[in-house]
């Protein structure tokens, strides 16, 4: 139909040119020539705007908005949650694997991910670990293992001097969490159980500190890992400028966890509006309402503590 319409048309403004060009043939050596060319250009700019505005007259269809919302319930247990992307994920959706195996090596009750108004913090698989590579030449890119790498021991349990400075301890990225004590990794998932539940309906743009699992004055073994070097404090840094550094030392790090076993939480004040933890980690996908709380996902590390400086 729009075909037809459009040669319909063209030949109409073929004819009306043919006559145009004849009366200006006879009046060319008048001044009435430069009237006739006008009046040529005119209609020739009428007739494509006809043709245009009849071809989107064709094509232009009504369209029936609908508001929709999307439902942020996931009627499930956060215990039913991990399992479903967990270890027994279908496919390719086992993005909660590692910390599911994390929950298993730490001997942490999933009755805990069961218990009522609670925030849990999920970890995505890349917040623990990203690779490159395979087999003999897979290395370990990102995620917590990689930030808090643990030290290398002799047969003895004894820690190694790095061969590049004899002064430090040399340490590597973890492949698994049985690189850790039980008592980091539990320690370290306790911190992301939150009691009471907090999300979108009730944090602001500013930090709201929150109480979770973790027990206050929990540290790292010395001999651990490097997250047994970050000194933490449980007051903000007076240098407002520094409110995401991070300061570690061998001699004078306090054991990586927070003091007061507490995180912050707060909105990012941008478009997407993300949930962020201690000023430092953005979710992935924040705001699952489960049957026994919420739940925040997060493919970055999770830093265990609010402040740190010297």
């Amino acid at each position: 139909m729009l075909t037809e319409h459009w040669f319909k048309i063209h030949h109409i403004l073929n004819k009306v040119q043919l006559i145009l060009s004849i009366e200006y043939s006879i009046n060319q050596n008048s001044k009435a020539a430069t009237g006739v060319m006008k009046k040529l250009n005119t209609l020739s700019i009428l007739f494509l705007a006809i043709i245009a505005l009849s071809g989107c007259y064709k094509l232009q269809k009504d369209y029936h908005y609908v508001k929709a919302t999307l439902d942020p319930h996931i009627n499930m247990t956060a215990k039913e949650f991990m399992n479903s992307r967990g270890k027994g994920g279908t496919g390719s959706d086992t993005v909660f694997k590692l910390m599911q195996l994390g929950v298993e090596y730490a001997g942490i009750d999933m009755a805990e991910y069961e218990k009522p108004g609670r925030t849990f913090i999920f970890l995505h698989n890349s917040a623990i670990r990203t690779t490159s590579g395979s087999g003999a030449s897979l290395k370990v890119t990102g995620g917590f293992f990689f930030d808090f790498p643990i030290f290398v021991k002799d047969a003895a349990g004894v820690v190694i001097k790095s061969k590049i400075d004899p002064t430090q301890d040399s340490t590597r990225p973890a492949l698994q969490w049985t690189d850790y004590s039980k008592e980091t990794v539990k320690n370290y998932l306790l911190y992301l159980i939150i009691q009471d539940e907090y999300g979108f309906d009730n944090l602001g743009a500013t930090n709201t500190s929150v109480q979770t699992l973790l027990p206050a004055g929990a540290a790292v073994a010395k001999t651990d890992s490097r997250l047994s070097w970050v000194i933490t404090k449980s007051t903000p840094n007076p240098n407002l400028s520094a409110t995401t550094s991070i300061t570690t030392s061998s001699t004078l790090g306090t054991g990586g966890f927070d003091p007061e076993g507490k995180m912050n939480l707060k909105l990012e004040n941008s478009q997407n509006a993300p949930l962020v933890v201690n000023d430092r980690t953005v979710d992935r996908t924040a705001g699952y309402i489960a049957t026994n709380g919420q739940i925040h996902v997060y493919d970055k590390t999770i830093f265990p503590f609010r402040y740190s400086y010297l």
